[in-house]
């Protein structure tokens, strides 16, 4: 390996580590603006599946998204100790639905490895590579996807 005189490499990059069933996730740490406890959504007549509602956030109306549900998994059946991650994607602010939060990791940007090939073009949309960290396995989300495109690029 070759020697990086970029100080800001050697820190390494913060991803919050979170939980889904009994799968482990994870995203970069500067997506995210807070983490709540659970607050039933209001539900949207017409939207996606994966869209549980909205909250009220402070006087803005937030979305919800299951990310259990928006990932292909089973949609999840919310209780007190689920918790609602209030992210940034793109220039939108949402919440997402998931079991717990774990932790706060600093891993090297070598330590991501890639998507293995054998995983589906709709599994590489959400996922941006795997760590394995003490025998766990974590994937990385990518946070671009987790809404559905905007009415007008649907068409």
């Amino acid at each position: 390996m070759m020697n990086d005189s970029h100080t800001e490499t050697t820190r390494g990059r913060e991803l919050i580590a979170f939980r889904i069933g009994a799968q482990e996730f994870c995203v970069d740490i500067m997506a995210v603006r807070e983490i709540r406890g659970y607050t039933p959504a209001t539900a949207l007549p017409q939207a996606p599946c994966f869209v549980r509602g909205v909250i009220n956030l402070r006087g803005a109306v937030l979305p919800i998204v299951d990310l259990a549900a928006r990932l292909g998994f089973p949609p999840a059946e919310p209780t007190a100790r689920h918790v609602i991650m209030v992210v940034n994607v793109e220039r939108q602010v949402v919440g997402l639905l998931v079991d717990a939060v774990l932790d706060i990791l600093t891993v090297e940007e070598a330590a991501i490895q890639p998507t293995p090939d054998v995983a589906s073009e709709r599994a590489k949309l959400f996922t941006r590579g795997v760590l394995v960290i003490d025998g766990r396995m974590i994937s990385l989300v990518g946070l671009d996807h987790v809404l559905p495109p905007p009415a007008s690029e649907a068409a």
